[in-house]
């Protein structure tokens, strides 16, 4: 699952400018990105400014919908408790999978379906990475769209729907909080292969890479005993997020065990890790954290396996707790899992 980039879109309309459709996505997709708003139904029309904008993915979601025929929403419109071979579909994950068959560009959608697609898509993304999140699509899949499709649950507008975006690298839901206890609407996945399937050392042009760099520093400013406990030799295989039963089976260095110091540099790693997504999801995640005891009930975990370059900088690590599973593996190029909720006893994900 992979990401592509983004033009700069303008900030605002005029309120007296007859702006076109495009243009009405476009600001609109801007201003879902860094709103802090979840399940806003007020819809923005063409011609409205965008000083009022619409406050999520949401409500475009719901207006999509609606421009759906009988036929499309045959192939990407499902119960919201659909369920297939693999389970619950709307909660399913994998690092390259089409959720549908159509794919975003093709004639199976409008051009008009397609810009509430896009605009859906990067509302999902704080507008500070747009530009990364395009870069990443570029590189493994050729381009936003390319590679990409969509399927929504339940009936957008109420308080059961689900829109799931997937593809090689990607996968992002938005629900309006329909999915209970869980942050993102359940587990998402992103990742890059910046430059092939094998990356060099230091990742070279990976845009997630700085995130593996923020929790190597918290190595480095471990002590001997602190890096004994936190340093495991093999990973787990990166399919593996479900919580665990019991937090005493959760490997790794207990956060609650560092310096002030230490867990100042964790809180740091925390704000990296949840930096690209819109405001609102990263709330949901501190409250989700908050909920557990906060970051003190968690653990990491480096992994010796996997080291690209043999340098000690470990590509492969993981960030858990209780309801908490933030999995980066970084060998042979980034993939990413995300697991959370507010509730341990929350087991839906279907892998």
């Amino acid at each position: 699952m992979e990401f592509h980039s983004l033009s700069s879109l303008p900030p605002s309309t005029p309120d007296s400018a007859q702006v076109s459709r495009r243009q009405f996505v476009k600001t609109v997709g801007v201003a879902l990105a860094s709103s802090p708003i979840l399940g806003s139904t007020n819809l923005l029309s063409a011609g409205q400014t965008a000083k009022n904008p619409a406050s999520a993915p949401e409500p475009l979601v719901k207006k999509l919908h609606e421009s759906f025929s009988p036929a499309q929403k045959s192939k990407v419109c499902f119960e919201w408790d659909h369920k297939d071979k693999h389970g619950l579909l709307r909660q399913h994950i994998r690092a390259n999978w089409n959720i549908t068959e159509p794919i975003v560009n093709s004639d199976f959608f409008s051009k008009d379906q397609k810009e509430m697609i896009e605009a859906i898509f990067f509302g999902h993304f704080d507008a500070s990475w747009h530009k990364k999140i395009r870069k990443q699509l570029q590189d493994d899949q050729g381009g936003y769209g390319e590679d990409q499709s969509i399927a929504i649950f339940g009936t957008p507008g109420t308080d059961q729907f689900q829109f799931v975006m997937t593809g090689r690298h990607t996968t992002v839901r938005c629900d309006g909080d329909s999915a209970e206890h869980l942050a993102f609407g359940g587990p998402i996945f992103y990742g890059h292969a910046a430059n092939g399937f094998n990356e060099k050392h230091n990742h070279p042009g990976n845009v997630f890479w700085e995130q593996a760099l923020k929790a190597n520093h918290v190595y480095k400013i471990l002590d001997g005993k602190q890096r004994k406990t936190a340093l495991i030799p093999q990973a787990p295989k990166e399919t593996k997020i479900k919580f665990r039963k019991s937090a005493d089976q959760i490997r790794g260095l207990q956060i609650s065990d560092m310096t002030k110091d230490q867990k100042q540099e964790m809180q740091k790693v925390l704000s990296s890790l949840i930096q690209p997504f819109r405001t609102s999801d990263q709330a949901e995640v501190r409250k989700c954290i908050k909920t557990q005891g906060g970051l003190d009930q968690c653990r990491i975990a480096f992994y010796q396996s996997g080291d690209i370059g043999n340098d000690q900088v470990w590509d492969n690590w993981r960030l858990e707790g209780p309801a908490f599973v933030w999995h980066y593996r970084g060998a042979p190029h980034v993939h990413v899992w995300v697991n959370i909720s507010d509730d341990p006893g929350t087991q839906i994900i279907a892998t």
